[in-house]
């Protein structure tokens, strides 16, 4: 069986009054996730995830958090072949709002919390957000 390694982030920005706007990206395939890529050779994972965020979003000011590394698995069919995927995600904190799209992207939205709960697509990416916004809260 093939097996695929990405990482990503999920992106935010603290806003004037304390609150959280998350970052949300529209996928050509219809759904809505975080910012993500395969990892390439002799890349750490968080060079990786900066890597993805800048070429999918334009977004360069990006600060990592400690603490926090969030594995999601799923298998996805590759023609006849299986795969087995393992996307490792972070959380960056970014005070750039300008989004440029890559062509993988139709569209982009910075959402609060629930506004981003409603919107995504895959119930992993949901699970994830909660422990970010769990984690993010924790800290303050």
């Amino acid at each position: 069986m093939a097996k695929e390694k990405s990482c990503g982030a999920v992106v935010y920005k603290s806003q004037k009054d304390g609150s959280v706007k998350y970052l949300l990206l529209h996928y050509e395939a219809g759904h809505w996730d975080f910012p993500k890529g395969n990892q390439e050779k002799n890349e750490k994972e968080e060079q990786t995830a900066a890597r993805e965020i800048k070429e999918e979003t334009g977004i360069e000011d990006i600060e990592i958090l400690d603490g926090f590394r969030e594995i999601i698995n799923y298998f996805y069919k590759k023609g006849e072949e299986t795969v087995y995927k393992e996307v490792v995600f972070f959380i960056v904190q970014s005070a750039t709002e300008s989004v440029k799209l890559s062509r993988e992207h139709i569209g982009y939205a910075w959402m609060s919390y629930e506004h981003a709960q409603r919107k995504l697509t895959f119930n992993t990416s949901k699970d994830l957000l909660r422990k970010v916004n769990q984690f993010l809260y924790k800290r303050k």
